[in-house]
């Protein structure tokens, strides 16, 4: 089975993705990777969707309101971060924008002037780094090797640091057995008490949310797609009932049902 997520190799996602098939391939962008699941050209995808201190990834977020996709499964692993370089000088910090943000503190207490470098992946930090003496990387201490070396490990400002990975498939593998379920639902309307409607639903039915969102729809100011994770599987009556309502309520618009899945735990 193929499995695509964010190269280049050594990125979390990556770590990720080996918990699900050890035959990887890598894409520069999420939603490269949503695409490709879509149009058939491999068998899962893995993406980032939020992290425990940045929150969620948005543009995952909207490639799985313009893709007909599932969601099998929830990766969950810890975040590491460790400052490497190839010696204890260096010009600039390079990573990606949500490691960068997950080691502030720490690079303001210990290296207030130097420049922070925002590049595609983790990963490709340590290549910058490995290329160029100038450049410290932050990345999974794992990625070491003989040109760059450890400086400081467990930098993160959090120790409870932690992303949520999904994996995709296509969509007639969507399932409606699991613990958690997914939906992207687009009202196409707006009015007051719209989004106590959405709510009200799983609330009257004892279903817990454990994340709602909204993300600009692209066709109007002022309009949202709503992202929804709910503590339920299809397969419960229950969540079968709160789905028929939030289609009427969406009418004019769409949901889209990712699907049932299970969480499992990478420690690594």
């Amino acid at each position: 089975m193929t499995v695509v997520t964010l190269g280049p190799a050594g990125t979390y996602s990556h770590r990720a993705a080996r918990a699900v098939a050890e035959d990887v391939s890598f894409r520069e962008s999420v939603t490269s990777i949503v695409e490709a699941v879509a149009e058939g050209d491999a068998a899962r995808g893995v993406v980032p969707i939020e992290n425990s201190i940045e929150g969620s990834v948005t543009e995952t977020l909207d490639a799985l309101a313009t893709y007909e996709v599932a969601v099998v499964q929830e990766v969950v692993t810890p975040i590491r971060h460790a400052l490497l370089a190839q010696s204890e000088t260096f010009d600039t910090v390079a990573s990606h924008p949500q490691a960068l943000a997950q080691c502030r503190e720490y690079l303001d207490a210990n290296y207030p002037g130097i420049e922070r470098e925002p590049v595609a992946s983790t990963a490709q930090g340590v290549e910058h780094a490995r290329e160029d003496e100038t450049v410290a990387a932050i990345a999974h201490p794992g990625t070491a090797d003989e040109t760059v070396q450890v400086l400081a490990a467990d930098i993160q400002d959090r120790t409870s640091n932690a992303t949520r990975f999904f994996v995709v498939a296509p969509p007639a593998e969507r399932s409606e057995a699991g613990g958690k379920t997914s939906f992207v639902v687009y009202p196409n309307t707006n009015y007051p008490g719209l989004l106590l409607e959405l709510l009200e639903p799983f609330a009257d039915r004892d279903i817990n949310l454990s994340r709602i969102e909204s993300r600009p729809s692209g066709e109007r100011l002022g309009d949202y797609v709503f992202h929804i994770d709910v503590d339920a599987g299809l397969y419960e009556d229950r969540t079968q009932s709160a789905l028929s309502v939030i289609e009427d309520i969406a009418g004019n618009g769409w949901v889209r049902v990712l699907g049932s899945y299970d969480v499992r735990h990478v420690l690594e």
